[in-house]
């Protein structure tokens, strides 16, 4: 597998409003958009930095992955995600390494990327997203 760097952390918020007053006002990073992506019930911002971004997560359902997240952990870190040359040699290489797995395939992720996540148990208790973008 080829990792090419830190895509970016995503920050679970229970606001993306009220997370732009640090990430944007306080730090003075810049404000790139903010996306949807209604199969993973999310509200996402990003904010670059350098050649990584920040994302801020904000659930849009009570029973999605980032509402569970916060209720459990609060607000806070949530995953780290390498970009990859090739998600699909990526996830080939995991699998034949026994590597639990939260997708088995690609799945559509913020910004026209292909992600996958591989589970806390195998990392360590790291959520570690892999990213493949165009």
């Amino acid at each position: 597998m080829k990792i090419l760097k830190i895509d970016h952390v995503g920050v679970a918020v229970g606001s993306i409003d009220d997370g732009k007053t640090f990430w944007s006002d306080i730090l003075g990073l810049d404000f790139a958009g903010e996306e949807t992506v209604v199969s993973q019930k999310v509200k996402t911002a990003f904010f670059p930095v350098g050649e990584s971004e920040v994302e801020l997560l904000e659930s849009t359902a009570p029973d999605g992955p980032v509402a569970k997240f916060i209720e459990k952990k609060g607000a806070g870190f949530q995953h780290i995600a390498f970009r990859v040359a090739d998600i699909d040699d990526a996830l080939a290489e995991l699998k034949a390494r026994n590597i639990q797995m939260i997708d088995e395939q690609p799945r559509p992720g913020a910004g026209g990327a292909r992600i996958a996540f591989i589970h806390p148990k195998a990392t360590g208790g790291i959520l570690v997203e892999l990213c493949e973008r165009s």
